[in-house]
C-alpha cells in the first residue's frame, strides 16, 4: 500500500479502553494507520497539528472540550482533516451540530466494525483529495484568490456573481425562491444560470418543467479542463425565459461522483459566461455546498416563522462567524410570512443579531399551483404581493452586490 493511499488516523476519546479497542480493530486494515491517540479535545487539536492526520475519530462528549468545539478548531486550522464523530447518543440534534462544525460523518457508539471502517475510508478518500488541491480552489490562470475551508473567497469583480440560496432547514421554500429570483434577475444583459446544488434529490428541472439527458455528472470528470462548448452542451435551456439550468444527477447514487472541488471549479467556469450563477442549495452542509459558499458573492439565508427554522438559522449564523463568512455577504429573508403569527421579522432579527432584509408573504393559492405546473409564479403576474416581493429581492441582491464590490475595491 503506497504512503499516499494509506489513511492516517488519530483517535480522540477520553475513555482509554475505547481508544485502545478502536486502535486494535484498525490494526488489521492494511490501508489504515493509527498515528496517535488523545484523551481530551485540546490534546486532539494539538495532536492533529503535530501529526497532520487524514482522519480524526472524535468522541463528542469529553470533559475539557467537547468534540464539536474541537472539530471546529481542527477544521478551521487544518481543513483537509476529515472528522468522523462518535457519540453514545444518536440524537439528530447532535448529528446536525456535528455536521455544522465540519464533521464528515457521525456514528453511534459502539459502531459496527464494518460501518466504522467504511466511514474512515470515505473520509480518507476525501482527505487525500483535499490534500491534492492547491491552495487555490479555482482553475489555474483565472486570477482568483486562493482559499481554504473556513476562509471563504471573495470573488474577483471581473466575473459574474455566485448567489447561494440556502436554509439549514428543509421545507422553507428555497427552490421556489431560487427559481423566481432567477427569473427576476435574468435578461439579455445579465444572463442567469441556475445550478442545482442537491446532488441526491435535486428537483430544479421538475420545478421548472424541463427535462434533459445531461447533468453535472457529465461535467465533473472534466472539471479541470472545461470549455464553453462542453458546458453549453450540458446546460438545459429554460423554454419560457431562455435562462440556463445545470441539473443535478439523475440518480441519487451518482452524487458520490461529485466532489466539492468539482463543484467549485464548475461554478468558477460558469462565472466567466453568466452574470449570475444562482445555486439552489440543499440543507445538508456537504462538501459541495461548502464549495458553493467558498465561491459565493452573496448568500441568501431563508427562514420561516417557526422555532426550528429560527434556531437552525441561528446555528448557521454562528457557524458563519466561526468560519469567517462575512455577515455582510448574508442576506437574511423570511419566507411564507404570515401577519397572524406573533413571531415578527423584527423580533427574529433582534434575537439573531442579523436583521431580516425582506419578508415574502405566504400565498399558497399562488405557490402550490405554480410548483405543480412548473411555471414560476412571477411569470404569471408581477403585480401580486408575492411577486412584488421577489422583484424587491432582486433589487436588493443587485444593490448588496454593488455595495460589496465597492467595499472590496476600496
Amino acid at each position: 500500500m503506497s504512503a499516499e493511499a494509506t489513511i492516517r488516523v488519530v483517535i480522540v476519546d477520553d475513555v482509554r479502553d475505547t481508544r485502545e479497542n478502536i486502535r486494535k480493530l484498525l490494526q488489521f486494515e492494511s490501508d489504515i494507520e493509527v498515528v496517535g491517540t488523545a484523551a481530551t479535545g485540546r490534546e486532539g487539536i494539538q495532536l492533529a497539528r503535530d501529526v497532520s492526520p487524514d482522519v480524526a475519530l472524535m468522541d463528542i462528549n469529553m470533559p475539557d472540550m467537547d468534540g464539536i468545539t474541537a472539530t471546529e478548531s481542527i477544521r478551521k486550522e487544518l481543513p483537509y482533516v476529515q472528522v468522523v464523530m462518535l457519540s453514545v447518543q444518536g440524537d439528530p440534534n447532535y448529528m446536525r451540530r456535528a455536521m455544522l462544525a465540519g464533521a464528515r460523518d457521525f456514528l453511534t457508539k459502539p459502531p459496527m466494525v464494518d460501518e466504522l471502517i467504511a466511514a474512515i475510508r470515505r473520509a480518507g478518500k476525501m482527505a487525500h483529495e483535499e490534500r491534492r488541491k492547491s491552495d487555490n480552489r479555482y482553475p489555474s490562470g483565472e486570477g482568483e484568490p486562493g482559499t481554504s475551508r473556513g476562509d471563504f473567497a471573495r470573488p474577483a469583480t471581473s466575473y459574474g456573481k455566485v448567489i447561494v440560496v440556502y436554509s439549514p432547514k428543509g421545507g422553507v421554500g428555497v427552490t421556489t425562491v431560487t427559481t423566481n429570483l432567477a427569473v427576476a434577475l435574468h435578461n439579455p444583459e445579465t444572463p442567469v444560470v441556475l445550478v442545482d446544488g442537491n446532488m441526491q434529490f435535486g428537483d430544479l428541472t421538475v420545478v421548472l418543467n424541463e427535462r434533459g439527458k445531461n447533468s453535472i455528472v457529465d461535467l465533473a470528470p472534466r472539471a479541470n479542463e472545461l470549455d464553453i462548448d462542453v458546458v453549453e452542451d450540458v446546460l438545459i435551456t429554460h423554454r419560457s425565459t431562455g435562462m440556463k439550468i445545470l441539473a443535478a444527477p439523475q440518480r441519487p447514487e451518482y452524487a458520490e461522483n461529485i466532489t466539492g472541488d468539482h463543484f467549485s471549479k464548475i461554478l468558477a467556469h460558469l462565472r466567466r459566461s453568466y452574470s449570475y450563477v444562482i445555486v439552489d442549495a440543499q440543507s445538508y452542509l456537504s462538501d459541495v455546498i461548502l464549495g458553493a459558499f467558498d465561491a459565493s458573492s452573496l448568500v441568501i439565508l431563508i427562514a420561516t416563522q417557526d422555532i426550528p427554522s429560527i434556531n437552525d438559522s441561528r446555528l448557521f449564523l454562528d457557524l458563519s462567524d466561526v468560519v469567517g463568512l462575512d455577515r455582510e455577504r448574508i442576506l437574511f429573508i423570511l419566507n411564507k410570512y404570515d401577519k397572524r403569527i406573533s413571531i415578527t421579522p423584527e423580533a427574529i432579527g433582534e434575537n439573531l443579531r442579523h436583521s431580516i432584509a425582506l419578508s415574502i408573504p405566504l400565498d399558497q393559492r399562488v405557490v402550490v399551483p405554480s410548483v405543480n405546473r412548473g411555471v414560476p409564479f412571477i411569470l404569471d403576474d408581477k403585480k401580486r404581493p408575492i411577486s412584488r416581493s421577489i422583484l424587491d429581492l432582486a433589487e436588493m441582491v443587485r444593490h448588496r452586490l454593488s455595495e460589496i464590490e465597492s467595499a472590496h475595491d476600496e
